[in-house]
């Protein structure tokens, strides 16, 4: 029977990352994976591989949209599919074989099946070819992610009715695409189809889009993509697809009830969010206790309620983001080496890849109300930034929240071009404790689009410079 230090559940970015973290502070460390690669969910069919498509259909549209007003003139741009696709899963190989190669580097084992905790100290896994071996470990980590949320009554065929997974395999464009939930990753896909040339109809239950951000970045991104040609359905629910026609028949009502209406379309993508994945994972069994939502319930240290069994990422409370399972990850792995392991929930960012992209860090005007927190908000249009005026992206702003007593940064939003890059300053400037005032004292490169970061800073006191 092999002997660990730690044996990890799952291969994505939690438990590669927590993998590779505990063999650097010395630790004997294996990791299962029943997938035929690792990486998890992320690398091979969620995030990598989506920025992929995102990338090739925004190039699609600049050509075909774009490169005119600068005097760039080519033929009318056409979509051969496959190629894209073959973009995409090379991609998706480089990242894995990075994974392997950073596996062999820092000798951690890689132990391919089905895992299965059979208590404190053992770990059950089951091969391909339907053999188990026992392994033993000091202790457990639980990094097995989330799978799809289904919805009641509709099946998920990939092929027309599709999850995210298959709506980055598709054999073709789809004339009309139903999207169901307006989240970050109905938003990003319907993004891609939309640019290659579906009609793109997005259904969201709740009276606005992108739930849990900041409700005036919502409603203004929300005009930006109807422009783009989005339609949305906001308070409604799919109820039914009939599936048995050339096309899909979606019945759609309102969400507080009322009369139906349907909607055709050729594909239906299911993006309602995701659950934590713990079927087969023998936890209940051993004696792990789950919240009601089917999350692994831990302490502040990610230890269950079994002795020697941890858990982190997507199966633990808090945002399913592949960054946050990274650093729980390092976090776990260093407080199992009795260190001081620490993640600070309140500066982890949060982008949308849309173009323009979204990204958040910290509170949301809504939440600061919701808490009694008096607050200042400065903000900063890109129609006013030297950098996005001669590029002529001027979509979006940056808003900076700060508190009104000691001007200390609680929360940024940033909608427009690269605003996944940009939301980065405000992380480490919030890790810090600083204030709106050591932001806009802080120079900035011109021309830049970071710019605008600082005059929403500046704007906090009522003196932005450019607006």
């Amino acid at each position: 029977m092999a002997s660990y230090d730690l044996i990890i559940i799952g291969t994505g970015p939690g438990g590669y990352v927590c993998a590779i973290r505990a063999a650097q502070l010395g630790m004997k460390v294996a990791v299962v994976e029943k997938n035929a690669t690792l990486g998890g969910t992320c690398l091979n069919i969620g995030c990598m591989p989506s920025k992929a498509l995102l990338h090739a259909s925004e190039m699609f549209e600049e050509a075909g949209h774009g490169f005119a007003k600068m005097g760039i003139k080519v033929p009318a741009p056409t979509i051969d599919l496959p190629q894209p696709m073959t973009f995409k899963q090379q991609g998706i190989d480089g990242n894995v074989k990075g994974v392997d190669f950073l596996m062999k580097k820092n000798k951690v084992d890689v132990v391919m099946g089905t895992g299965k905790v059979l208590g404190t100290g053992k770990v059950e896994v089951k091969g391909a070819d339907g053999k188990t071996q026992v392994l033993e470990t000091k202790n457990i980590v639980i990094a097995t992610g989330s799978d799809v949320t289904r919805l009641k009554g509709i099946e998920i065929d990939e092929k027309r009715i599709v999850s995210s997974t298959g709506a980055l395999s598709l054999d073709k464009v789809p004339e009309k695409m139903i999207v169901v939930g307006a989240g970050v990753i109905g938003l990003e896909l319907g993004s891609v189809w939309r640019r290659l040339g579906a009609e793109v109809t997005v259904v969201e239950f709740l009276d606005r889009i992108l739930p849990g951000m900041d409700g005036e970045v919502a409603k203004s991104f929300q005009r930006i993509l109807e422009k783009q040609g989005f339609v949305f359905k906001l308070g409604a629910k799919v109820t039914s697809i009939d599936s048995s026609g050339k096309r899909l028949k979606a019945q759609v009502e309102p969400a507080a009830g009322g009369a139906a209406e349907t909607i055709e379309a050729d594909v239906v993508l299911v993006a309602v969010g995701r659950i934590p994945y713990t079927e087969g994972l023998g936890l209940k069994e051993a004696g792990v206790v789950l919240d009601e939502r089917g999350r692994v319930k831990t302490d502040a240290h990610f230890a269950t309620s079994v002795k020697g069994i941890y858990a982190i990422g997507d199966v633990v409370v808090g945002p399913m983001l592949a960054h946050k399972a990274e650093d729980e990850g390092v976090a776990c792995a260093e407080i199992l080496a009795g260190q001081a392991g620490h993640v600070n929930y309140d500066v982890i960012p949060g982008v949308v890849y849309t173009t323009p992209e979204v990204a958040s860090v910290g509170k949301t005007e809504e939440e600061l109300k919701q808490a009694g927190i008096a607050y200042t908000v400065g903000k900063f249009p890109f129609t006013a930034n030297g950098r996005a005026k001669v590029n002529q992206s001027t979509d979006g702003f940056v808003k900076i929240l700060a508190d009104a007593k000691t001007d200390r940064v609680l929360g940024v939003h940033i909608i427009g071009l690269e605003a996944g890059e940009l939301i980065h300053e405000a992380c480490v400037l919030m890790e810090f404790g600083g204030s709106a005032e050591d932001l806009a004292r802080t120079c900035h490169a011109h021309p830049t689009r970071s710019e605008a970061v600082k005059e929403a800073a500046l704007a906090v006191g009522k003196r932005a410079i450019h607006m």
